[in-house]
């Protein structure tokens, strides 16, 4: 009888569990959905200065080569993709 009693206060304790964590991620995902559109506009704030920075053309940069730009082509790719992504999340929000 002694594992019966052990058994249902473990279950009752895990139904309680179950029950607190959905209202701790209900809280989580309710500031998430708050919080969202200004991460999307950091986030491409953030995208687009690390491309400015990238695409500075003073120094020994030389447009005619590659190889001495800051970032590869691939990389402002790249960027410039990630940058139009995050504006298109950002205008569907609004």
């Amino acid at each position: 009888m002694g594992v019966n009693v052990t058994n249902t206060n473990l279950a009752a304790q895990q139904v309680a569990d179950v029950k607190i964590l959905q209202k701790v991620n209900a809280a989580h995902r309710e500031a998430f959905a708050d919080k969202y559109p200004g991460q999307i506009e950091h986030c491409l704030r953030l995208t687009m200065e690390r491309l400015q920075a990238g695409l500075d053309k003073r120094g020994s940069v030389d447009l005619a080569r590659p190889d001495t730009w800051i970032l590869m082509p691939q990389e402002i790719r790249d960027l410039a993709e990630a940058a139009h992504k995050l504006n298109e999340i950002r205008n569907t929000l609004k």
